[in-house]
């Protein structure tokens, strides 16, 4: 029996079980073995493996976005919309066989855009190229997963689940459980809050079902046995998501209104260029970059070309991204704008930076 047909039966085997108190073990032990055959299935076959050709995009700009979504949603028209590649767009399915990359400027960054072949049902099992798109996609620092308004929860709902079955959570941040595994002493269990969904005895199954004997689980909050196999394979990617439902032209105002209220949902339609100067000030949002300018002793800032750096980024990074050599002659930095508490603030390499902060760099002589 090959891999396909075991994970085949282990989703019929979940779904036919009665969910209650005498069945959250074996469900649990089941969830592990369908984690563990997914895994399998990701992983290439051989050692040498045949390169998909077109998706090896080399990564480049600030950051990098994933356009996703079932075929003949809109990628390739809302790809030629924002930059200035040209995907092939018509009205037949599968036009996008390859991924298209392309750039847009926005704020004085360089967002690189990936246009993905459309993927179909079952593309985490390998269908229509779907692994070398959801590779892809794991490289990627946002998604955008675009589908149809017209039949919309029913597309997003099957992209959701493709993604999930290939380690890919979306909207998710990673699980409060510590997990480190150990050459001797047993399995050591404890948790710092009270657990609802999970419990000793299903983590020990859970573990011994990857014959793992020895480690140390600690529970920093209430998680439930998804989550805990998550953090034992340890190959999950936790990615910000946002929802395009595109086409709104063809539907009702009170639809459109409707799904617009939605979490982390944008209404577009690219034939008409509607709401895409949203879509870019979300895109931004999300991404949390930050534009950071650089100003010298007794001049003026120099607003046009900006440093750009993720959310969280500190006065040590920003040093690194003008001059690698900085940091051995750093002194201090005087920084102006809103991570500071009056301006300028006298500030140490630690400092933590927000958009649109200026920086002048005072070294020692």
């Amino acid at each position: 029996m090959g891999i396909l047909e075991r994970i085949g039966e282990i989703e019929k085997e979940i779904a036919r079980t009665q969910k209650n108190k005498a069945t959250e073990y074996h469900l649990g032990v089941l969830k592990a073995k369908l984690a563990k055959y997914r895994t399998q299935l990701l992983e290439p076959q051989g050692k040498k493996g045949e390169k998909g050709e077109g998706f090896d995009v080399m990564k480049s700009g600030d950051a990098r976005v994933a356009l996703i979504g079932f075929p003949s949603v809109g990628k390739s028209t809302l790809l030629s919309t924002l930059t200035n590649t040209q995907s092939v767009a018509a009205s037949y399915e599968f036009t996008t066989l390859t991924c298209i990359p392309g750039v847009i400027e926005y704020k004085g960054a360089n967002v690189q855009l990936l246009d993905l072949p459309g993927i179909i049902e079952g593309a985490s099992q390998g269908k229509g190229r779907g692994r070398q798109v959801i590779a892809v996609a794991r490289t990627a620092d946002l998604v955008i997963m675009m589908v149809d308004v017209t039949k919309g929860e029913v597309q997003k709902e099957l992209l959701t689940a493709e993604l999930e079955a290939v380690g890919i959570r979306l909207n998710k941040k990673k699980p409060g459980i510590y997990f480190r595994q150990k050459k001797v002493g047993g399995i050591k269990f404890n948790a710092t809050c009270t657990l609802t969904k999970i419990d000793e005895k299903m983590v020990q199954m859970i573990l011994h079902e990857y014959k793992i004997f020895n480690a140390e689980v600690i529970f920093r909050e209430d998680c439930a046995a998804d989550e805990l196999i998550d953090v034992i394979s340890g190959n999950r990617v936790y990615m910000p998501c946002l929802y395009v439902y595109n086409k709104i032209d063809q539907v009702s105002i009170e639809e459109v209104d409707r799904v617009a209220h939605q979490n982390s949902c944008v209404v577009v339609s690219c034939n008409m260029k509607l709401n895409l100067d949203y879509l870019l000030e979300r895109m931004w949002q999300e991404l949390s970059l930050l534009r950071i300018y650089t100003k010298k002793p007794g001049r003026a800032p120099d607003f046009t070309d900006p440093i750009i750096l993720r959310g969280g980024a500190t006065v040590e990074h920003v040093c690194h991204s003008i001059h690698r050599s900085i940091l051995s002659v750093f002194k201090y930095a005087l920084v102006w704008g809103k991570s500071t508490k009056f301006n300028p603030q006298r500030v140490g390499i630690h400092h933590i930076m927000s958009d649109e902060d200026v920086i002048q760099i005072v070294t020692k002589k």
